[in-house]
């Protein structure tokens, strides 16, 4: 047995040791719920500076050592972009021609990948695009797709879950002539504000953040931090001026799922992964695995307080469910509201229907993942794994064969789920997705359609979010050809 199995095995069967210990009341979770002091303000990543040169807009980014102070007095050793850690926000419109300039500080290759980008394959910033320390890249294409908030990250093979959660991580917002006339609230950082939610596991007494300690210290998922932080804040609170307020909220995290809500007050689902829904979506809880992207409204009354909350998230596991995190619990975001309130209208927008219709379906392929392969098979940089044809409609068919979670990111295409075990999907799910949890033992029928960029000699991937999967050997490569 490989020590890769044998990790695996091991993990499962304290999986199940715990399990019994969970079901005794034995097995402890995490939660910071009315713990913390919330008097951090959040802080919002700026805008990315950007110049308008021969019709294309250009972007530089640099990959850096920094150091943060998440804990008083306290410095932790971390990595961002153009800073400490984390990056600015960038954004684009819909039509436009983007190129950037990225720059690598960093003692070891790195990349970026573009997580729900639509672009050709050699621009995707997977593992087949490094960038040597001391280097640079200079990735260009054209933004076509609907308005979504997107988000930027390294994705060198075998080491992206080190590099994510040392802080190297951005998001990339996309506008469009429907997101700029729809009825939401829109001042970026005011009424409008990105939330990048992140665990981690920091020394009280020293500061450390040591990586190197995630395989001792995580679970079967990878590891499960007991700091949760909001932009890189613990303790987090923003000052609310409008009597809604718009959150872009990404799960930043390496292994951790988040079921986002409030005590008090159902929120509304307005867009998930790939953009605005058909139609609100009125819910108390929003569950995120890594990697997936969610924007709720929020209404206030002026002058009170509201906590943002991950709860114990359902993972839908047969038996290891607490082992990823599913008796946790944390206070994430305070909402403070002025005493007066500006008012804003009921979210409404018209919505883009791209057409993905299974009557035009030409293909359909089936994933199983177990353990660190997908149909049996880990990921091989030197092997194509499945072959795609240019303009076609495709089913993919999701299985996660294990007792722990997975999800299931796909580069360049946003999908739309058609059933689960055979039953429609639930309206968060109605939209189009890149990301999705996978239950244990269920069948997920997602449809997609390869547009534009044929390029029979570099691939995408495709590979569970769960970033310690991916890097032992979850993941899969596609190319896509002419026909």
């Amino acid at each position: 047995m490989t020590v890769r199995a044998q990790r695996f095995t091991a993990g499962v069967l304290a999986a199940l040791a715990a399990a019994a210990l969970s079901g005794c009341g034995l097995m402890p979770s995490m939660s910071s719920v009315g713990d913390a002091d919330f008097d951090a303000p959040l802080p919002i990543p700026p805008l990315a500076e950007s110049r308008v040169e021969d019709g294309v807009r250009v972007f530089s980014l640099t990959a850096q050592e920094g150091e943060m102070e998440f804990i008083d007095g306290h410095p932790t050793a971390t990595r961002g972009f153009d800073g400490d850690f984390l990056g600015p926000t960038i954004r684009a419109e819909r039509g436009e021609r983007v190129a950037f300039e990225i720059a690598s500080e960093l003692s070891d290759v790195t990349s970026v990948h573009w997580h729900g980008m639509h672009l050709p394959a050699e621009m995707d910033g997977g593992p087949h695009q490094p960038i040597e320390p001391g280097g640079t890249w200079e990735p260009t294409w054209t933004i076509d797709q609907p308005a979504a908030t997107l988000w930027y990250h390294p994705h060198p093979h075998g080491s992206t879950e080190q590099q994510v959660y040392e802080g190297l991580a951005g998001m990339f917002l996309l506008d469009d002539e429907r997101s700029r006339a729809a009825e939401l609230p829109s001042a970026y950082g005011v009424d409008d504000v990105p939330v990048i939610v992140q665990d981690r596991d920091i020394d009280r007494d020293t500061g450390e953040m040591d990586h190197r300690e995630l395989h001792g210290k995580g679970a079967e998922v990878g590891l499960l931090g007991d700091t949760v932080m909001a932009n890189g804040a613990v303790g987090a609170f923003h000052d609310v001026t409008t009597d809604r307020v718009r959150l872009r909220l990404l799960n930043g995290s390496t292994a951790r799922t988040y079921a986002f809500g409030f005590d008090d007050r159902d929120v509304a689902l307005v867009a998930s992964d790939g953009g605005l829904l058909p139609e609100p979506v009125i819910r108390e809880r929003v569950r995120l695995s890594p990697g997936e992207r969610a924007e709720i409204v929020v209404e206030m009354e002026p002058g009170e307080r509201a906590m943002l909350r991950s709860f114990a998230p359902d993972l839908g596991t047969v038996a290891a469910g607490f082992a990823a995190g599913a008796n946790d619990a944390f206070d994430v975001l305070e909402l403070r509201a002025a005493d007066e309130l500006a008012p804003r209208p009921a979210p409404s927008w018209e919505y883009e229907d791209v057409g993905l219709d299974e009557a035009d379906a030409v293909a359909t392929r089936r994933f199983e993942l177990s353990g660190r392969k997908i149909n049996g098979a880990s990921m091989n940089m030197m092997r194509i794994d499945e072959v795609v044809e240019l303009g076609d409609t495709e089913i993919w068919e999701l299985r996660n064969d294990d007792l722990s979670p997975h999800n299931f990111h796909v580069h360049d295409v946003q999908f739309e789920v058609l059933s689960i075990d055979g039953d429609d999907p639930p309206a968060e799910l109605s939209g189009r997705k890149d990301t999705i949890y996978l239950e244990p033992h269920r069948e997920y029928r997602v449809i997609m359609r390869f547009e534009d960029y044929a390029d029979p000699e570099v691939p995408y991937m495709y590979h569970c979010h769960l970033i310690l999967h991916e890097d032992e050997g979850l993941m899969g490569q596609f190319v896509v050809a002419e026909p």
